[in-house]
């Protein structure tokens, strides 16, 4: 998991308010796509990508302040890595696909837990929802 924290931080490092915004306008689809996904053996992907989005949407419109912008960043970076159609491990591999999406996912979501806790609460979404487990 080390070289999966190193890996999102560093991709983090490089998201920037103009990403941020980018992003922000391809939300709608991604989170549609997002729910196609059909990764049994990390069964809470979808969820986990669902609530990082809602996470940046509601930062970004201002809806909820208290985030901080490293936990935005990191969000954009997996929702980002997540959308991509070629990554570290093709998702067209059966069982295995997904895993490296899941593995930054849940980086992210570990190295942030209390500020996406906190969001959780605020918006009335149940944490163990959104589990870090895979």
């Amino acid at each position: 998991m080390a070289e999966f924290v190193r890996f999102v931080n560093n991709g983090a490092s490089l998201i920037t308010p103009a990403v941020v915004e980018k992003v922000i306008r391809k939300l709608p689809v991604w989170k549609a796509e997002f729910t196609q996904i059909d990764a049994p053996k990390y069964p809470h992907l979808v969820d986990q990508l669902e609530f990082l989005a809602d996470a940046v949407e509601d930062c970004y419109e201002g809806v909820y302040k208290e985030l901080p912008y490293f936990a935005m960043a990191e969000a954009v970076f997996a929702l980002t890595y997540a959308h991509k159609q070629v990554d570290i491990i093709p998702d067209s591999i059966v069982d295995l696909g997904h895993a490296d999406d899941s593995s930054v996912v849940r980086a992210v979501i570990m190295q942030n837990e209390r500020a996406f806790e906190k969001y959780a609460k605020s918006q009335g979404i149940s944490w163990q929802r959104i589990t870090v487990k895979p």
